[in-house]
């Protein structure tokens, strides 16, 4: 089965701003149901009101992965499946989409490309990153929200096979590896571009000051994190500096 033409371009432009309407009773539900109203429009009258409002209720899953529920819940209208099977077919997808999402993005596409982009910056590539780094990733993620919509309305309620292809067992596969290199890569290289400007005794001492709160961070975790140790570097940091003045 096709959807009308032109209703799955329709469907994907409302995802972008499915977080528009997020509000604490619905989560995305009202963004989610906005974005699946292009797939229902040729439901039968009596089959169609009922549909966008089932669309609208509660959901929470990661926004760049929603459009497989969206279009795995229209297709299942379409299928004419039960009201009660589609509304467990959301509920079913809330969790493996947030945290499919945060593996495959928040924790790997994202940081990757930040880590990439902090290295090529330090070794002077400047602006050229940025904007490298703004065409890749959204790249990334327009291809992500595609193909999550393209699979839901393909399987339909039988979406988990979606969720176990090979393509994404792949992509998390590599993309931890491949960030935390990034990330490793780029940290050293950004530390010594951001400690030229500096006299030798000021790279000194921060080195020296980044050894001490790693060993407090290692020796005190149950009381120290990283936050409380920044916010106390940065008052420090604030007092010397009025005093220097």
């Amino acid at each position: 089965m096709a959807p009308l033409k032109g209703a799955l371009g329709r469907a994907l432009l409302r995802l972008f701003a499915v977080q528009g309407s997020y509000n604490y009773e619905r989560m995305l539900g009202v963004g989610v149901g906005v974005a699946e109203e292009p797939l229902l429009r040729d439901l039968a009258d009596g089959k169609y009101r009922p549909a966008v409002a089932r669309g609208a209720h509660f959901f929470n899953s990661h926004p760049y992965l929603t459009g497989l529920a969206v279009g795995a819940a229209a297709r299942a209208e379409h299928d004419g499946a039960p009201p009660d099977q589609i509304e467990r077919l959301r509920e079913a997808l809330c969790g493996p989409l947030g945290s499919l999402g945060d593996r495959l993005v928040w924790a790997g596409w994202l940081p990757l490309l930040s880590g990439l982009t902090i290295a090529a910056i330090a070794l002077g590539a400047g602006w050229f990153a940025v904007a490298g780094f703004l065409i890749v990733y959204n790249i990334g993620h327009v291809a992500l929200r595609w193909w999550a919509l393209n699979a839901g309305w393909t399987y339909g309620a039988r979406v988990s096979v979606a969720l176990h292809s090979p393509m994404l067992q792949k992509a998390l596969a590599l993309l931890g590896p491949a960030m935390a290199f990034a990330v490793g890569f780029a940290l050293p290289l950004a530390a010594r571009f951001l400690a030229v400007p500096f006299p030798r005794w000021g790279q000194l001492a921060a080195v020296v000051t980044a050894g001490l709160v790693f060993l407090a961070l290692r020796w005190r975790s149950d009381r120290l994190n990283g936050l409380r140790m920044a916010l106390g570097l940065s008052a420090v940091a604030l007092v010397v500096g009025l005093i220097w003045q």
